[in-house]
């Protein structure tokens, strides 16, 4: 019952998401959606996929597993620390080539190649705000990311960022960045009504850490229909994808990156000490953002899973099906659409293991809840970050420690490898302290 009603919630947060729009606007979407879709199974040359797990009906046929006896039907996992020639790694100074190999799979067949030129960014404060919250002198400043399209005239990229700085004698502050679920405004909404303050901002505050909230979607759509709009459609020069192109989630993260850039012009922020979080699919981006851009310092990973830390091998909760599907494959290259049929999951040359290995030596936070975040498979991304540890030891960083799943809110806090399931539903919220304790030991 308490997965249904997740899945559920799950719904209708989606639903909330796309309240701005009208449901011609939703039907006109998905129409696009499928024509893109049904282009990318041509170039493949596929007919049809598998059918993804059913989250809401227990009784479906393809009802999703919770049974972790049936959970590892790909039990064997790629060796991070072995070569494609079938050397092994066994030296530090090995690690930067092995992981080239690594990226190389990643960007061919899960998250798609981003081009090499991607276009510059100017970056514009459009409204400074002098103000308080909970009784800390702040600055906020909103911003839009212009992006060059001279390119492809046609398409505009405007990135949403806020930054918020708390006004302490400090001459440079770490960041939190957060992908963010919101938007500036939606379209319609004239309230005037302040927005409040989630806890963990003001504890960020309090610590003379400054905030920066970043919109995904105003880099590229959450849908198969804005693939050749944003930042995919603008250096496509409005065609539709190859298979090896990339998809949202490594444009997201590109856009992440281009605000890092940003910051390291600021001299009243540490470039070399900012974090990037992200939830659900925000989760995904937050780990892929991490993995490929070596200045982001640490990683608070939440609820990410399949696509995100979540083992690909695991008949668990979300399948690689579910995300092959055509509401989601636009996350991922499509490519990935082959291991949902014709190829299985074994097939897969990496898993989301390597993907975590690719962000030592830089300390990451494993986080899921429990109460309904069952469709994440948290045993199946706990699993990832075990396997993950030997890379870190090899760079000379701890890893979890253990190969057991530890109880309900005993976190796993001593490594660069970290890890916590909360005892609540689909949320960060619970592990905000813990991850702020976290990366305060790396923050000195």
């Amino acid at each position: 019952m308490k997965k249904t009603i997740l899945f559920l919630l799950f719904a209708l947060f989606s639903f909330q998401i796309d309240a701005q729009f009208s449901q011609a606007d939703r039907d006109s979407l998905n129409k696009l959606t499928q024509i893109d879709y049904k282009d990318m199974m041509q170039k493949l040359g596929i007919q049809k996929i598998r059918q993804g797990a059913n989250g809401s009906d227990p009784k479906a046929t393809n009802a999703a597993n919770y049974d972790e006896s049936k959970a590892n039907a790909f039990p064997i996992l790629p060796n991070p620390l072995v070569f494609n020639n079938r050397k092994k790694v066994k030296k530090a100074k090995q690690w930067k080539v092995r992981k080239a190999e690594i990226i190389e799979d990643f960007d061919r067949e899960i998250y798609g190649r981003m081009p090499a030129n991607t276009p510059k960014v100017d970056w514009q404060i459009i409204k400074s705000t002098d103000t308080t919250i909970a009784d800390i002198p702040v600055i906020i400043n909103k911003l839009i990311g212009k992006v060059d399209n001279s390119i492809y005239p046609k398409v505009n990229v405007n990135i949403q960022l806020t930054i918020t700085k708390a006004k302490v004698n400090l001459k440079k502050s770490p960041v939190i960045m957060e992908f963010s679920f919101g938007s500036f405004r939606r379209p319609g909404d004239t309230t005037k009504a302040p927005i409040p303050t989630p806890s963990w901002q003001i504890e960020t505050l309090k610590r003379g850490w400054s905030l920066a909230i970043l919109v995904p979607t105003s880099i590229q759509a959450d849908n198969g229909a804005g693939l050749t709009q944003g930042i995919i459609g603008l250096m496509n020069k409005g065609e539709r994808r190859q298979p090896d192109q990339w998809g949202s989630l490594r444009a997201w993260a590109w856009g992440a990156s281009k605000a890092l850039d940003y910051f390291e012009t600021l001299p009243e922020l540490d470039a070399s000490k900012v974090a990037i979080e992200g939830h659900s699919r925000y989760g995904k981006a937050a780990l892929v953002t991490q993995a490929y851009d070596e200045r982001f310092a640490i990683g608070f990973i939440s609820s990410s899973g399949e696509g995100g830390a979540k083992l690909h091998r695991r008949n668990a909760g979300e399948l690689v099906e579910n995300v092959a599907a055509s509401n989601e494959y636009h996350w991922m290259a499509g490519n990935f659409i082959k291991y949902a049929g014709p190829l299985n999951w074994g097939d897969l040359p990496v898993d989301s293991h390597e993907l975590i290995a690719l962000c030592a030596p830089r300390p990451v936070f494993i986080s899921a809840g429990n109460v309904g975040d069952a469709w994440v498979d948290v045993k199946g991304t706990f699993m990832a970050a075990v396997a993950a540890g030997p890379v870190y030891k090899l760079l000379g960083k701890k890893d979890l420690g253990t190969r057991e799943l530890p109880k309900i809110e005993q976190g796993l806090m001593a490594g660069e490898i970290s890890f916590r399931q909360h005892n609540s539903g689909h949320t960060p919220a619970p592990n905000w302290p813990i991850f702020l304790e976290y990366a305060a030991r790396y923050f000195k």
